[in-house]
């Protein structure tokens, strides 16, 4: 399966940090948000990688050339108008790639192996599958879902409290059929004077009222992290701390049972 990650914003929330480098570079143990990314992708069975670059693309660039990831292969695709657009934009830059079935990440979304697995390796209904989490309250930053069972009905920041009923983590799956109705709707929007101003995720919501074929699934009580604020920045490095704390002592439990 292929994976688009979208990582062409610099991340302005996140200044000064983000001031001379991409937020999808922001360093977490050693490692970077994107290079936790493709490893939580290819643990789920990932094999092609695409991220959709803009602001500090070089950079990017020069990080994926020192890394190797076993049975992963990852190129960049640049977005020439990241400083005008919104991330509707970045999908509309890569709509030639979304053939077969694939994967859509925000860049600035991280979670473990747990959560791609349960995401990419379980059979879905529903041509589109958007990725959400359940918790008791909602701010105004979130991306609010409203569902019914397992379908999406809504999604956007401005749902109403009453009908929210949990949020997008940013991580979204197609099938073939899913990714011919998406990118329809991507250049639809992306003809239209607002166009530049869109979130890719409300042609989503545009695609479940107007199609219903957009399902969920739910990875409530899994680790994941979104990364828009410098308080954020701090639950994602505790977050990866304790995945690295957890791999350590699995390590230790299995020399000691082999010894």
């Amino acid at each position: 399966m292929k994976a688009i990650i979208l990582s062409a914003g610099q991340g302005k929330r996140l200044l000064p940090h983000t001031a001379t480098r991409p937020k999808c570079l922001m360093p977490l143990s050693g490692r970077s948000v994107l290079e936790w990314q493709l490893e939580s992708l290819a643990s789920a069975g990932v094999t092609e990688v695409v991220v959709v670059t803009g602001f500090g693309a070089d950079q990017v660039d020069a990080v994926l050339a020192t890394r190797d990831f076993p049975g992963l292969s990852v190129r960049t695709l640049y977005n020439p108008f990241y400083s005008v657009a919104d991330n509707l934009g970045s999908c509309w830059i890569a709509r030639k790639e979304m053939v077969g079935a694939f994967a859509i990440l925000n860049g600035d979304t991280l979670f473990d192996g747990d959560v791609a697995q349960h995401v990419l390796l379980h059979p879905t209904s529903f041509p589109i599958t958007v990725t959400v989490n359940r918790k008791p309250t909602y701010d105004s930053d979130d991306m609010k879902v409203a569902t019914e069972g397992d379908k999406l009905v809504a999604i956007g920041k401005t749902l109403d409290a009453d009908v929210t009923d949990g949020e997008s983590i940013g991580f979204l799956r197609f099938t073939e059929e899913g990714g011919r109705i998406f990118v329809a709707e991507v250049e639809k929007a992306m003809a239209t004077t607002e166009g530049l101003r869109r979130w890719y995720l409300s042609a989503i919501d545009q695609i479940a009222k107007a199609q219903n074929c957009v399902g969920i699934r739910s990875i409530q009580g899994l680790d994941w992290c979104e990364l828009d604020f410098p308080a954020d920045y701090d639950a994602m490095q505790n977050m990866v701390r304790g995945w690295l704390q957890r791999d350590e002592l699995g390590s230790a439990s299995a020399s000691k049972a082999a010894g």
